[in-house]
């Protein structure tokens, strides 16, 4: 990180620093992450493990009186001083996906940070802004929501010249109410865009009425019509993927676009990119049976992306889906519960083991399918374990709360 001193840290509350540490050099919130010259921020529990920060060789400490304006202001002060490119990435689904793809496309040109796992709120925006170097060239910013005016916060101080928009679709209605006000949550990255800045937006007109501003580039995308073939401006560029979700094809063209505007070099090849645990893993399992293990989360869109994968993946073999519910859908979640049990019959899918009170849903729409509804992950494996075949493709997706990775973890053994 780009050294931070200690005057800039005390007043954001109790400082505690080594007498010979002048500034940190690192900043983190987890005391098992710390190393030489960090500053350890006490959020939640920490200060309960102030103690281990120093004994790991902190630097300084800090209890801050306010954990995320905290952070915040030294992620601020690290924007400030550095002259990374910072591209802001927030979407209804395919957020952390697509990070990635655009990861795996820049770091061979720029010295590139990206955001960790699922770091995408208060607390890991700043620490991703944390981790830039005095060398850094480019930075990726993953930024999440539950509600109106959060991404606004958080564009605050990450302070993007380029915004990228995965997607817009029905997700924590809970919060927001509906799809209109998903677009307007996501829209507030737009906003917070610099003059002369970029936006590379999906092909939906829910963000329309967001896309007006004239003094910056609008780049929208669509649907990748075929496979390995991605239509930039002018030229096509032919590009095999180490991934196979169409979903995801449509992604990496959003991810192309930004790499154009960026300036990095793209050529027709290949692309390797890995996404991290329950996103889309394929494990080959005894029986010649495969599985796709989607079960980070869910919405009705992710849903439908991973029945087509399914169907995808199983050309002819039989397809066997796992599907726990989806939360934060507010009042419509029946109706999209039962949208998504639909979808499931319409992938062609034989067997439907449903998990969770609002899984019935699945079940109820879900015509002509054998199906099992059950209450919990461990129900759902006992069920699995004794209608899979050889041979067979499994989806199992679901949303955090389901727990399904269990499931998943009873396949491997």
């Amino acid at each position: 990180m780009i050294g931070l001193e200690l005057e800039l840290i005390e007043p954001l509350g109790r400082l505690n620093a080594r007498p010979w540490v002048d500034e940190v050099t690192g900043v983190e919130i987890d005391s098992r992450r710390i190393e030489e010259g960090d500053l350890f921020v006490a959020v939640g529990g920490g200060a309960d493990f102030v103690a281990h920060a120093l004994a790991r060789g902190a630097g300084a400490t800090l209890i801050p009186d306010e954990p995320h304006a905290a952070l915040a202001t030294l992620a601020a002060a690290v924007r400030e001083r550095s002259h990374a490119r910072i591209v802001g990435i927030t979407g209804a689904i395919g957020k952390t996906t697509t990070r990635e793809i655009l990861r795996a496309l820049c770091a061979p040109h720029l010295r590139t940070v990206a955001s960790e796992a699922n770091y995408n709120n208060e607390l890991g925006v700043p620490l991703t802004l944390c981790r830039i170097e005095r060398d850094t060239e480019l930075c990726l910013v993953e930024m999440g929501m539950r509600g109106l005016g959060q991404i606004a916060a958080l564009a605050s101080f990450v302070r993007p010249e380029l915004a990228l928009i995965t997607s817009i679709a029905p997700v924590h209605l809970e919060a927001l109410g509906s799809v209109e006000n998903v677009a307007r949550a996501k829209a507030e990255l737009i906003a917070a865009l610099p003059s002369g800045g970029a936006a590379v937006v999906p092909d939906d007109p829910l963000l329309e009425p967001y896309l007006t501003r004239t003094d910056i580039e609008i780049r929208r995308f669509g649907h990748v019509e075929e496979p390995g073939r991605y239509r930039l401006g002018g030229r096509t560029l032919r590009l095999e993927t180490s991934y196979r979700g169409r979903h995801q094809l449509d992604n990496t063209l959003a991810a192309l676009i930004v790499c154009e505007l960026l300036g990095v070099p793209l050529s027709d090849g290949r692309l390797e990119v890995e996404f991290g645990p329950l996103r889309e893993e394929l494990v080959e399992l005894p029986g010649g049976v495969l599985l796709l293990n989607d079960c980070y989360n869910a919405s009705p869109e992710s849903m439908r992306a991973g029945l087509a994968h399914l169907a995808e993946l199983a050309q002819g073999r039989r397809r066997v889906a796992v599907l726990g519910e989806m939360a934060e859908l507010g009042e419509r979640a029946l109706e999209l519960h039962r949208a998504v049990g639909a979808a499931v019959a319409a992938a062609g899918v034989s067997e439907l083991v449903a998990v969770g009170p609002l899984g019935r849903e699945y079940a109820s729409a879900a015509d002509g399918l054998r199906t099992s509804s059950v209450e919990s992950a461990a129900e759902a494996a006992e069920v699995l374990a004794a209608i899979l075949q050889p041979g067979d493709v499994v989806l199992v997706k679901g949303s955090r709360v389901a727990g399904l990775e269990a499931v998943a973890a009873k396949l491997r053994l």
